[in-house]
């Protein structure tokens, strides 16, 4: 059944309003019910506090600090290999594979493109017949983005859109989902070519921050933002990028080059995946 735009419209905003109490709660200190919330929410979702830096509820005073916790150390090894590309965040690993002419798989039956995917920039072409994968973070993964490959990002832009949710089940029914939705697209030079991060906006995301400017997209409103580094940042392997502030997704694309060319490690498609763990290598 058809849906007319004024019902589209009054989604989109009725998604915008939620997102924005969410993210405003969850920047609030409440002591009491902060500290209740985190109990249900991982009893709800079986997060494994084991593993956080600090895994006393108490060093959290909003849910924004809880969501983004960052781990201990060691408890993420990262393949350093040079030929490999390292899953950038948890989560599943949706889709991945090579990009066809300039299409990408969304979910079975649904295809987007490359120059939609990055708001028209026109390095879209570099990524022809290269390399992808697209990693969905449910809210009980750690919401910390990693570089899938040592890089130095010499652009980062903030494309405004829709904030429809990103569970495996909408990528599965709604199409142009990844290219609709509001992102943050960081765009690297790396020892194999040309790479992009892609950190794709939802429902209820408070935020997207990147480690070296933080907070993007504050109001979840504005135009297409472009930034040129004239000192490019410069990240290793396994370093983080950037944050959601609650679960989203987050897709890499790679150039291939005729003596580098990137291959998915069997098994991957589908899998559940930590950050640092080898997802591709170079053949």
């Amino acid at each position: 059944m058809r849906v007319d735009s004024s019902q589209d419209f009054t989604m989109d905003y009725f998604r915008y309003l939620l997102t924005r109490l969410a993210g405003y709660l969850a920047n609030k200190q409440l002591p009491w019910i902060t500290q209740f919330g985190m109990k249900l929410f991982i009893r709800h979702y079986q997060v494994n506090m084991q593993e956080a830096l600090d895994d006393n509820l108490s060093a959290y005073n909003t849910f924004n600090a809880f969501f983004t916790r960052a781990l201990k150390a060691g408890s993420r090894p990262i393949d350093l290999k040079i030929n490999s590309l390292v899953s950038p965040a948890d989560g599943v690993v949706s889709e991945i594979g090579l990009i066809n002419q300039d299409r990408l798989i969304q979910a079975k039956g649904h295809h987007y493109t490359v120059e939609d995917l990055l708001a028209g920039d026109k390095q879209a072409a570099i990524f022809k017949n290269g390399f992808y994968s697209t990693v969905y973070l449910s809210p009980r993964d750690y919401h910390r983005v990693h570089m899938p490959l040592a890089g130095q990002c010499y652009q980062a832009t903030y494309v405004p859109g829709k904030l429809l949710p990103v569970k495996l089940k909408t990528a599965a029914t709604v199409p142009n989902l990844f290219a609709n939705n509001e992102r943050v697209v960081c765009y690297f030079d790396t020892e194999f070519g040309k790479m992009a991060v892609i950190l794709v906006g939802a429902t209820i995301v408070g935020s997207i921050a990147l480690a070296w400017q933080g907070i993007i997209n504050p109001t979840h409103k504005g135009e297409l933002q472009t930034w040129l580094y004239d000192k490019p940042i410069v990240l290793q392997k396994g370093q983080e990028m950037g944050h959601f502030q609650l679960g989203s997704t987050a897709i890499i694309l790679c150039e291939n080059k005729v003596d580098a060319t990137w291959q998915m490690v069997e098994g991957m498609q589908g899998a559940a995946c930590k950050y640092g763990e080898v997802i591709a290598e170079v053949e």
